[in-house]
């Protein structure tokens, strides 16, 4: 089992950086393709339990499924988001880290230092 798992867009600057930081400290990482593997609403809810952030805190506001959705408004629930994010995970914020019961969302990357 890795020690660090990293929920990665190859396409994302900020998670490559934070992949080459958990790689320069030879850290044993599994890398988690969010957008191509099939997350499922209890894992995306441990996430955000390891992050003890809710699911708006890592909404990517930028992203037309966001825009599309409506999602700005306030009267989604934290379920009907991790929903959304289910169904889109493009809306997911990223680099994600865990490592045990903890994680960071690596923004800036520098935050993954704080597992290591």
């Amino acid at each position: 089992m890795s020690a660090f798992k990293i929920f990665h867009n190859s396409r994302c600057s900020k998670s490559r950086q934070a992949l080459q930081i958990l790689q320069d400290s030879n850290c044993d990482i599994e890398i988690i393709n969010y957008l191509e593997t099939d997350l499922d609403v209890s894992l995306i809810k441990d996430v955000l339990k390891k992050l003890s952030l809710k699911p708006r805190d890592i909404l990517r506001t930028s992203e037309q499924d966001y825009k599309d959705n409506n999602l700005k408004e306030d009267d989604f629930s934290d379920d009907d988001l991790i929903d959304y994010m289910f169904k889109h995970p493009k809306l997911i914020e990223r680099p994600i880290v865990i490592k045990g019961h903890r994680a960071v969302l690596g923004r800036p990357p520098e935050n993954v230092l704080e597992l290591i």
